[in-house]
């Protein structure tokens, strides 16, 4: 998704406490079969990517690793970390969206005002699309959530002629009463830009909006989610938008606008700087890429 200059507030940071927990003595044996296992994935899962033919449909292990929140969380009966928390992964735009231009400008009122229906996004140079991206780094975020005993949904599949609509893709997170909301996203900014970011809701009242309620829980999913992407993924905070905090808010986004529960948008990085879309069309950094996105959900549900 490029990035187009609206007005955002400057973000401000919470500390967020790091909850340590023992780790369970069994889980020391099963770390390095699960770690060859992951690995093994992003070998076979990746390649170049350019593509978007090595598009994953379940990790070889989905166990997180041993330091992360799921594994430490699960309690004495052995419970899944996330049981009974409702996830929405919302991926990017569509692959079929470039042979539906005329259905995609259809306007749409995201409160605020009214805008585009869907875009088809953005692409690397080598020509890998954005929206082939956004729903292979969900379908490996899927499979980790779900071994954490979370109920996935995906606002698409792959499996729509186009979109959803931005107004739909906010609606479909509110049904399913989700606990979080991520919208995946890459950006098309200019060569030289890099690393990532997360965009939060702004505070708005207007229309059929109203993201009062999720401003705060949603910089919270926000925060946790940018920590444990960067730590993961080792890759940096943007080095052109959020003032180095990797945090931006918005309020032009109809999915983010017309949220009732707590949704940030992850850009995962900039399509069209070289030295990004080398990380972007790689499936074993796209497999690093969900893993820091799973652990960041993790973080922010288990509080």
């Amino acid at each position: 998704m490029s990035y187009e200059g609206p007005e955002f507030e400057p973000p401000r940071v919470p500390r967020r406490s790091v909850l340590r927990r023992p780790l369970v003595v069994a889980m020391a044996a099963l770390v390095p079969g699960a770690l060859a296992g992951w690995l093994a994935y992003g070998a076979v899962g990746g390649g170049s990517g350019g593509d978007g033919g090595d598009r994953a449909k379940a990790p070889v292990s989905s166990t997180p690793s041993a330091h992360s929140p799921a594994t430490a969380g699960a309690d004495d009966k052995g419970a899944a970390p996330l049981e009974g928390r409702v996830v929405v992964i919302d991926p990017g735009h569509n692959p079929a969206n470039v042979r539906h231009t005329a259905e995609i400008n259809r306007p749409v009122d995201i409160g605020t005002h009214r805008k585009e229906c869907d875009t088809t996004g953005t692409s690397t140079n080598s020509g890998y699309a954005e929206a082939a991206f956004t729903l292979d780094v969900a379908h490996r975020l899927r499979a980790l959530l779900q071994a954490q005993g979370a109920t996935v949904k995906l606002t698409q599949d792959g499996d729509r002629p186009y979109g959803p609509c931005v107004d739909e893709r906010a609606r479909i997170g509110n049904a399913a009463h989700a606990d979080a909301v991520v919208s995946i996203h890459a950006d098309g900014s200019a060569a030289g830009n890099r690393g990532f970011h997360v965009i939060l809701p702004g505070a708005v009242h207007a229309g059929g909006a109203d993201t009062r309620p999720i401003v705060a829980p949603s910089r919270a999913l926000g925060t946790a989610l940018a920590d444990d992407f960067a730590r993961v993924t080792g890759s940096a905070r943007s080095n052109y938008l959020g003032g180095g905090t990797g945090l931006v808010t918005r309020t032009d986004l109809g999915g983010l606008n017309l949220s009732t529960v707590p949704k940030v948008f992850i850009e995962c990085g900039n399509m069209r700087d070289s030295k990004d879309a080398a990380l972007l069309t790689s499936g074993a950094w796209r497999q690093k890429a969900a893993l820091g996105m799973s652990e960041g959900i993790v973080s922010f549900l288990r509080g």
